[in-house]
C-alpha cells in the first residue's frame, strides 16, 4: 500500500530525514512514535504531500506521487487542533470536502447530507449536525474531525497527534473508541504521537523514531519487551540502567522495574526514598547502596508498602545489554 524509499528531508541546516524506508500493509495501523524533533511529523506531511521530499520516492498503491500535489493523493489528515471551520454546523464541516469537489465527482447536496449523517452516526454523533463546533467538547470535535477526513473516502488516513489537546480520561476513551473504529473501517491508518502508551495501545505495529531515523520496527509487544537499541530502551516504557560488569570498552544492562526477582543476599540493594502505588504494585525509588545509581523497582501489593529508609535486594532476572556504541549484546547481561 505504502513504500518509502530513501526519504530525506533537509530545513536550512538541519537534517530532518535520514534515508527513511518504511513499507506499510493494506488496512495496517501504524504509529510513528518520538520524541519532538525525531522527524515524525514531517515524514507524515511528506507522506500527505504538504510538504516535499529532497531525495526518496513516496508510492501510494503502486503509484508514485512523490511530486504530488496534497490534492491528488486522496488522503484524509486529522490535525492535533481540530482545524474545524468555525461558522459552519458540524454536518457542513464533515461534508466540506465533499463540495469543493469539481466535475464527475462533485455530489448534489442532497447526497452530501446524507453522507455526513451517515459519518456522524459512524463516530457516534448522530442528532449534532445542527450544532457548531463550539457547542462541542473537546472529544466530540476531534470525531467531527476524523469524520470529515472519512468524507472524501480516502485511501489512506494520517492522524498528528489527534489527541494531543485533550485531557488523559478523554484522550483514553478516544483510543478506545479509534482503534474499534479502525477495526470497523478497515482503513490503512498512520499516526503520530509522542506518547508511548497511545502507541503501544493502537498500533498494529510500532515505528520509533528518533534525530530523523527510524530506530526500531515491530510489534507493540515486540518494541516494548525487546528495545533493539538504548533509546528505544529508554523512550518505549520505563528503563532501569545500570553499568555492565566485566564487558570490555564500557557498556549498560537496562531493565524494566517489573524484571526483578528479590533476594536476601549477594544482589543489588536499592535504599527506599520514595514509595507510591502503581496501579496493581508498589512503586519503590531510591539509589542503589555503594554506586549511588537511581533505580526504580515495581513490588507486589499484596503486602505492606515498603518503609523509607529500607533496603529491598534484588536481581534482574530479565535484561538487555548495549555496549558503550549502542550495540547490542545477546547472552546473559551481568
Amino acid at each position: 500500500m505504502i513504500h518509502l524509499r530513501g526519504i530525506t528531508k533537509q530545513f536550512g541546516d538541519y537534517p530532518a530525514l535520514h534515508g527513511i524506508d518504511l513499507d506499510v500493509a493494506p488496512g495496517e495501523f501504524i504509529a510513528l512514535l518520538g520524541p519532538s524533533g525525531s522527524g515524525k511529523t514531517t515524514l507524515l506531511r511528506i507522506i500527505a504531500g504538504l510538504e516535499f521530499q529532497d531525495g526518496g520516492t513516496v508510492q501510494l498503491g503502486g503509484e508514485d506521487v512523490s511530486r504530488m500535489p496534497v490534492a491528488d493523493r486522496h488522503v484524509g489528515f486529522v490535525f492535533q487542533h481540530y482545524a474545524l471551520f468555525r461558522h459552519m454546523t458540524v454536518a457542513d464541516n464533515v461534508a466540506f470536502g465533499l463540495s469543493v469537489r469539481r466535475g464527475k465527482h462533485r455530489m448534489a447536496k442532497a447526497a452530501r447530507q446524507a453522507r455526513a449523517e451517515e459519518l456522524l452516526r459512524l463516530v457516534q454523533l448522530e442528532g449534532l449536525g445542527s450544532r457548531y463546533p463550539g457547542q462541542l467538547s473537546g472529544g466530540q470535535r476531534q470525531r467531527v474531525a476524523l469524520a470529515r477526513a472519512l468524507a472524501i473516502e480516502p485511501r489512506l488516513l494520517l492522524l498528528d497527534e489527534p489527541f494531543g489537546a485533550l485531557d488523559a480520561k478523554v484522550r483514553k476513551d478516544l483510543r478506545r473508541w479509534l482503534r474499534d473504529l479502525h477495526k470497523q473501517v478497515g482503513l490503512t491508518s498512520i499516526f503520530v504521537t509522542h506518547d508511548q502508551e497511545e502507541a503501544l495501545e493502537l498500533a498494529d505495529r510500532v515505528v520509533v523514531m528518533n534525530k530523523g531515523r527510524i530506530e526500531q520496527i515491530g510489534a507493540p509487544d515486540a518494541v516494548y519487551m525487546n528495545p533493539e537499541t538504548p533509546f528505544v530502551s529508554h523512550f518505549v516504557g520505563e528503563t532501569n540502567r545500570l553499568p555492565a560488569q566485566g564487558l570490555s570498552g564500557g557498556g549498560e544492562i537496562h531493565f524494566r522495574p517489573h524484571e526483578i526477582t528479590l533476594a536476601t543476599d549477594g544482589a543489588e540493594a536499592l535504599i527506599v526514598d520514595n514509595v507510591f502505588r502503581k496501579g496493581a504494585v508498589w512503586r519503590a525509588e531510591g539509589l542503589l547502596a555503594g554506586s549511588g545509581q537511581f533505580v526504580e523497582l515495581d513490588l507486589p501489593s499484596s503486602g505492606d508498602a515498603p518503609r523509607l529508609g529500607e533496603t529491598i535486594r534484588f536481581n534482574p532476572h530479565r535484561a538487555r545489554m548495549f555496549t558503550a556504541d549502542g550495540d547490542q549484546i545477546q547472552g546473559e547481561a551481568r
